[in-house]
C-alpha cells in the first residue's frame, strides 16, 4: 500500500512541476524588473553647482548669468564637475565673479549651443578642448583675464556665428584655422595683445560682417583677402600694422571702417576718409611727406593746392620735399613765420602762390632757384626786407605779385631781366610796400604807392 501510495504522490509532484515553473518564471521576472529599476536610478547621476543639485540627463540649461538680475554673485572657480552637465545646450555664467582657470572638461559638453562665461575674473588660457564644442554657435569669453593663445582648435567650431574674446590679456597670433569658421558672422577680439600678421584665411569667412582687430599689436600688411566678401565693420585702429590700405576696402559700403592710430602708408585709397586715418606714423615710409595732417606721396604729388582751408602754423620745411610738384597754392590762409628756404628746392614749379596770409620775414633767395616759373604770387602778407637780386633769374615769369607787404630798400636792378608787361596791373603788382628809390627804368612809372618815409 506503501509503495502505491509513494508512487501517486510521485506522479503528482511530476504534474505540479509545470506549474511550479511558470510561477518560478514569473517570480523572477517581476523581481528582475526591481532590479533594472534600481539600476536605472543607480546610472542616474546627479552633479552639485554652487548649492544645487542638477541631473545629468535633464539638464539642457545652466543660467547663472548677473547680467539682468541679482544673481551674479558667483564666487571661486568653475568646477570640473560641470563637465558631466552632457546634455547641456546652454550654458551662462556672465557677469559674476568667477576666478581661476576654464576647466578642460568643458569640452565635454558637446551639446552647447551657447557658452558665455563673459565679465567675470577667469585667468589662464583657453583650453584647446574648447574644439570639441562643434555644435557652438555662440562663445563668449570677453571681459575677463584670460592669458596665453588663441588655440587653433577653435577653427573646428564651423558653426559659430559669434566670437567675443575682447578685452583679455590674449597674446600670439590668430590661428590660420579661423578661416574654418566659414558661419562667423561677429568677431571681436579687440583690446587684447595679440601680435603678428591678420591671417589673409579670413577672407574665407564669408558671412563675416563685424570684425574688430582693434587696440592689439599686430604688424605686417592689410591682406587684401579680407574685403572679398561684404563686411559693414571692420576695426584696426591703434596696432603696428605697415604697408599700404588694400584699394579692395572701396569694393564695399562700410558703416564702420577705422585704420587709426597705425604706420600705415599712402597712398590712401579715395574712400577712405581723414578721420579713419587718423594718427599715423608715416616715419617708415618711403617717399611720404606729412603736411597739416595729410600725407602725399613724393612721385604722385605734382599739384598741391590748400588754399582757403583755415590752415594755421607755419609752412613745414618738409615741403621742399615734394620734388615733383609743378603747381602749389597756399593762398587765403592763415600761415605764419617765415618762407621756407627750402621751398627753392621746388625746381618743377610752374606756379608758387601764398598770398592772403600773415607771413614775415624776408623772401628767401632761394625762390630765384625756381627757373620754371610762370606765376609768383606773394602778395598780403607782413614780408619784410629787400627784394632778392636773385629773382632777376626767374626769366620764365608773366605773373608777379609783391604788393600790401612790407618789403623795404630799393628794388634790384637784375628784375628789369624779366619778361613782364610791366603796365598790366593784372600781371605786375608792387604797390603798397616801403620800397625806395631810386627806382629801375623798366619799372619807374609801375611801382605805385609807396611808403617812403624811412628812405634815406
Amino acid at each position: 500500500m506503501g509503495g502505491v501510495v509513494d508512487l501517486d504522490m510521485d506522479t503528482n509532484m511530476k504534474r505540479l512541476y509545470p506549474l511550479l515553473s511558470v510561477l518560478f518564471l514569473i517570480y523572477w521576472g517581476c523581481e528582475g524588473q526591481g532590479q533594472g529599476s534600481k539600476e536605472e536610478e543607480i546610472t542616474q547621476t546627479e552633479v552639485t553647482l554652487w548649492g544645487n543639485v542638477y541631473i545629468v540627463e535633464n539638464t539642457t540649461k545652466l543660467n547663472y548669468s548677473g547680467e539682468w538680475d541679482n544673481l551674479g554673485q558667483l564666487t571661486g572657480s568653475i568646477p570640473p564637475e560641470i563637465g558631466n552637465l552632457t546634455n547641456l545646450q546652454i550654458l551662462d555664467l556672465s557677469y559674476n565673479q568667477l576666478t581661476g582657470v576654464i576647466p578642460p572638461e568643458i569640452g565635454n559638453l558637446t551639446n552647447l549651443i551657447t557658452l558665455n562665461l563673459g565679465d567675470n575674473q577667469l585667468t589662464g588660457p583657453i583650453p584647446s578642448e574648447i574644439g570639441n564644442l562643434t555644435n557652438l554657435t555662440n562663445l563668449n569669453l570677453r571681459s575677463n583675464q584670460l592669458t596665453g593663445s588663441i588655440p587653433p582648435e577653435i577653427g573646428s567650431l564651423t558653426n559659430l556665428e559669434w566670437l567675443w574674446l575682447y578685452n583679455n590679456q590674449l597674446s600670439g597670433s590668430i590661428p590660420p584655422e579661423i578661416g574654418n569658421m566659414t558661419n562667423l558672422q561677429h568677431a571681436v577680439l579687440s583690446y587684447n595683445q595679440l601680435s603678428g600678421s591678420i591671417p589673409p584665411e579670413i577672407g574665407n569667412m564669408t558671412n563675416l560682417d563685424f570684425l574688430w582687430l582693434d587696440v592689439n599689436q599686430f604688424t605686417g600688411s592689410i591682406p587684401p583677402e579680407m574685403f572679398t566678401h561684404s563686411m559693414t565693420h571692420i576695426g584696426l585702429n591703434n596696432n603696428q600694422l605697415t604697408g599700404i590700405i588694400p584699394n579692395e576696402v572701396c569694393d564695399f559700403s562700410f558703416v564702420g571702417l577705422e585704420f587709426r592710430d597705425n604706420q600705415l602708408c599712402p597712398p590712401y585709397p579715395s574712400c577712405v576718409g581723414d578721420y579713419e586715418l587718423e594718427g599715423q606714423d608715416i616715419s617708415n615710409c618711403d617717399g611720404v611727406v606729412e603736411l597739416w595732417e595729410k600725407y602725399y606721396v613724393i612721385e604722385d604729388t605734382d599739384t598741391l593746392d590748400l588754399s582757403d582751408n583755415q590752415l594755421t602754423g607755419e609752412i613745414p620745411s618738409e615741403i621742399g620735399d615734394l620734388i615733383n610738384l609743378t603747381i602749389l597754392n597756399l593762398s587765403g590762409n592763415q600761415l605764419t613765420g617765415e618762407i621756407p628756404s627750402e621751398i627753392g628746392d621746388l625746381i618743377n614749379l610752374t606756379i608758387l602762390n601764398l598770398s592772403g596770409n600773415q607771413l614775415t620775414g624776408g623772401i628767401p633767395k632761394e625762390i630765384g632757384d625756381l627757373t620754371n616759373l610762370n606765376e609768383l604770387d606773394l602778395s598780403n602778407n607782413q614780408l619784410t626786407g629787400y627784394i632778392p637780386s636773385q629773382l632777376g633769374n626767374l626769366t620764365n615769369l608773366t605773373n608777379f605779385y609783391l604788393n600790401d607787404n612790407q618789403l623795404t630798400g630799393q628794388i634790384p636792378e637784375s628784375i628789369c631781366d624779366l619778361n613782364i608787361d610791366w603796365s598790366n596791373n593784372n600781371l605786375f603788382n608792387i604797390t603798397i610796400n616801403q620800397l625806395c628809390p631810386p627806382y629801375p627804368s623798366c619799372i619807374e612809372d609801375y611801382v605805385g604807392t609807396q611808403d617812403t618815409s624811412d628812405c634815406d
